[in-house]
């Protein structure tokens, strides 16, 4: 074997970009064609389309975290913006922005689990790789 000569690397065959895209289409990260979730954030033990096992994932905390992290930094100046230029009633803006912040969230929230699952499956973690299975 030569320098140049260098072993297949496991993840030549899942892109992240695409598999991502997928992900936050809430689309499988293998075929794209089935529905990844069942349900508001369940996600399926298998693509019904490809049959590609999802039971592997381990999304957790991880959308929940990074929803809070976009709503946040995208509302927050927002905030402050709206306050100082227009300055509203405190009721209003006080309504204004929980309804927004909640609608951004329950938009954000799903799309983030499936991109977090995808980057699993693109990586090969926790038992997408090719037949490992991990035990807990």
């Amino acid at each position: 074997m030569t320098m140049t000569d260098s072993p297949p690397m496991e993840d030549e065959d899942r892109p992240m970009r695409p598999a991502m895209l997928r992900g936050w289409r809430r689309r499988c990260p293998n075929c794209g064609a089935g529905p990844m979730l069942r349900g508001y954030l369940t996600v399926r033990d298998s693509c019904p389309v490809c049959g590609e096992e999802l039971y592997h994932q381990r999304a957790d905390d991880g959308p929940a975290y990074m929803t809070i992290l976009i709503v946040g930094h995208l509302m927050a100046p927002l905030l402050l913006f709206i306050f100082v230029e227009y300055r509203p009633d405190p009721l209003v803006l006080a309504s204004a922005f929980c309804v927004g912040t909640v609608a951004l969230s329950l938009f954000l929230l799903p799309r983030l689990k499936g991109v977090l699952v995808a980057i699993q499956w693109a990586k090969r973690m926790h038992g997408f790789g090719s037949g490992d299975v991990e035990t807990a």
